[in-house]
């Protein structure tokens, strides 16, 4: 079955980096555009990033344009996000999401629909404190 397993949320300073990588299993990954998507205490789903199945284009929020970084290996099936500069605002738990339609390019940035989304991991979380 599909499966989404997020992992590298950690504890950090304002400032500080982490990477996070969400392993695939269960389907053929380099099929599917991929997303990051956070949760912050108290608040909704906000998507975060967005990478096509060879890698470009790569699409982000403007919150964290400049900041974050999305790639993927579709060999290993790994999806990641380095994050550099890191605010108390990023702090959330991170989610990989797989879009529902196999072989769907998407050519602008997106507006985020939850329902576009058919698996979900179930997060790491990110903690950004001094």
């Amino acid at each position: 079955q599909v499966q989404l397993v997020e992992s590298g949320g950690d504890l950090v300073q304002p400032g500080g980096s982490l990477k996070l990588s969400c392993a695939a299993s269960g389907f053929i990954m380099s099929n599917y555009y991929m997303a990051w998507v956070r949760q912050a205490p108290g608040k909704g789903l906000e998507w975060v990033s967005g990478i096509n199945q060879n890698g470009d284009p790569k699409y982000y929020h403007d919150s964290v344009a400049g900041r974050f970084t999305i790639s993927r290996d579709n060999v290993k099936k790994i999806l990641y996000l380095q994050m550099n500069n890191l605010k108390p605002d990023d702090t959330a738990v991170y989610r990989c999401a797989r879009y529902k339609w196999s072989g769907a390019t998407l050519t602008t940035r997106p507006v985020f629909r939850e329902s576009d989304y058919a698996y979900w991991g179930q997060g790491t979380q990110v903690t950004v404190s001094a």
